[in-house]
């Protein structure tokens, strides 16, 4: 056989490096599944007699020593090692490729091992890597008590820390501030029993993937829930700033009322009409908050209108006299007045004074004065037009009566003067506590919130 062979091998050698290579490879079959030739890359041109016995052997001593491999038959020829038998998994049948291509000398290798389908080869080996398993549960569990005892006592410790209400009060006068705190002191040592029980399982592999896992959701459920985390933030910088107390009347964007609570996601306000008003946390510490009650003097104003042809300045003059004559409106500011503009009818003349809130109504006041101012002006002979239109009538419609000017624009009869009341000490002045009353009743009931009197307010 050898003598038979050694021709074609002479023959081959004779060729170019380049066209041996291309009959070489023409001359192999092809295989199911092969592996890598040599490390090398080159195939030997002369090989010993009994090479091919010397490799068969080595195989199916590897294979004897791995249980899973046993029933793998080998068979060289020319260093082509060809694979019969059964496996039990798919893995397997890569496995003995693998090796059989490692072993020096082999060509490549032809895998013809098929997988052993049958019930019972492989219900067995999983029976036994369960059992293993088991058994290893077992030899583990003293190791795992202590464990969970550690993890146990170190998530306990931390839950009596955070509960110690005093101790974070201490640490932040801030009500919300110190619940948060120990909030994240909670969830800090729960992370780190978790972190020591699988430290002394030696399974802290496990505790980075599931960091990693949990970071990838977290990240998701924060672009889900980002307006939540918003508001919850905006509550926290609320309740360390805190613009406004309970009770005040403030206008935060277009909601006007009384406050009644700041809560950890929202603003309660109370309108002037007696509703509850639910505004998110996010929103106020984006908004414009006016408060009216910071400062108890108020200015108001309003407009009157008179004549073209009457003299502007001396109906502020007598407007402003008006209104220094009421008792409720301050002296200090005095009130003032302006001519805004020339209508087509009449001179606007606006009017500014202040009151005192804490003693005086805001609306009450402020209607009070309006009347005082129209009166006096009315009272000097001065005329408050109406708006002029120039109206064509028809032919066919019936006359159009006109008023004399002296009827239209002369001083008030005696009789008018008389109907008009001049004393306003009967008239009540004194702030609305309805809604106020409404608000104290409310704390008083539902408790405590995020706002704190004993806090400067921003």
């Amino acid at each position: 056989m050898v003598t038979a062979l050694a021709a074609p091998l002479l023959l081959l050698s004779s060729f170019p490096a380049g066209a041996a290579a291309i009959l070489a490879g023409a001359a192999e079959e092809p295989a199911a599944e092969t592996a890598e030739p040599a490390a090398n890359g080159a195939i030997e041109a002369e090989r010993d007699a009994n090479e091919d016995q010397r490799i068969a052997e080595r195989i199916r001593g590897i294979y004897a020593a791995i249980d899973t491999l046993s029933r793998v038959e080998v068979a060289v020829e020319q260093g082509v090692v060809t694979l019969t038998g059964t496996v039990a998994q798919p893995e397997q049948v890569e496995q003995a490729a693998a090796i059989a291509g490692r072993v020096a000398g082999v060509v490549t290798v032809d895998n013809q091992i098929e997988r052993d389908v049958a019930v019972s080869t492989n219900i067995a080996p999983a029976v036994e890597t369960i059992m293993g398993q088991a058994r290893g549960l077992l030899r583990a569990l003293p190791l795992l008590g202590v464990a969970l005892v550690v993890a146990i006592f170190v998530i306990w410790l931390t839950g009596w820390l955070s509960n110690r209400r005093s101790l974070w009060r201490r640490v932040s006068p801030n009500g919300f501030v110190a619940e948060l705190l120990g909030s994240a002191v909670q969830f800090v040592g729960v992370l780190f029993g978790i972190y020591l029980a699988l430290k002394i399982l030696g399974a802290t592999a496990l505790l980075g993937a599931l960091l990693g896992i949990g970071g990838v959701i977290g990240i998701a459920i924060g672009f889900a829930v980002r307006d939540t985390i918003d508001n919850y933030i905006s509550s926290v910088m609320l309740s360390l700033r805190q613009p406004f107390r309970a009770n005040d009347h403030v206008v935060i964007g277009d909601d006007e009322g009384r406050v009644v609570r700041l809560t950890s996601r929202a603003t309660i306000l109370m309108t002037l009409d007696g509703n509850h008003l639910r505004i998110p946390n996010a929103t106020v510490f984006k908004a414009v908050i006016l408060n009216y009650t910071r400062n108890p003097q108020r200015r108001f104003e309003f407009d009157l209108g008179v004549d073209a042809d009457d003299d502007p300045v001396d109906a502020m003059k007598v407007g402003v006299e008006a209104l220094c004559a009421l008792d409720f409106v301050l002296s200090d500011p005095a009130p003032v007045a302006h001519i805004m503009q020339v209508g087509d009818s009449n001179i606007v003349i606006r009017f500014l004074a202040w009151l005192d809130q804490e003693e005086t109504d805001f609306q009450k006041g402020r209607s009070l004065a309006i009347r005082a101012g129209k009166v006096a002006l009315e009272d000097a002979g001065f005329a408050l037009p109406e708006p002029i239109y120039r109206l064509r009538m028809d032919p066919r419609s019936a006359p159009v009566t006109t008023i004399a000017p002296e009827q239209g624009k002369g001083a008030p009869s005696p009789a008018a003067r008389q109907q008009r009341p001049t004393d306003n000490a009967a008239t009540d002045l004194r702030p609305e506590t309805h809604v106020a009353q409404l608000v104290d009743r409310e704390r008083a009931e539902t408790g405590g919130d995020l706002l704190d009197s004993d806090r400067p307010i921003e």
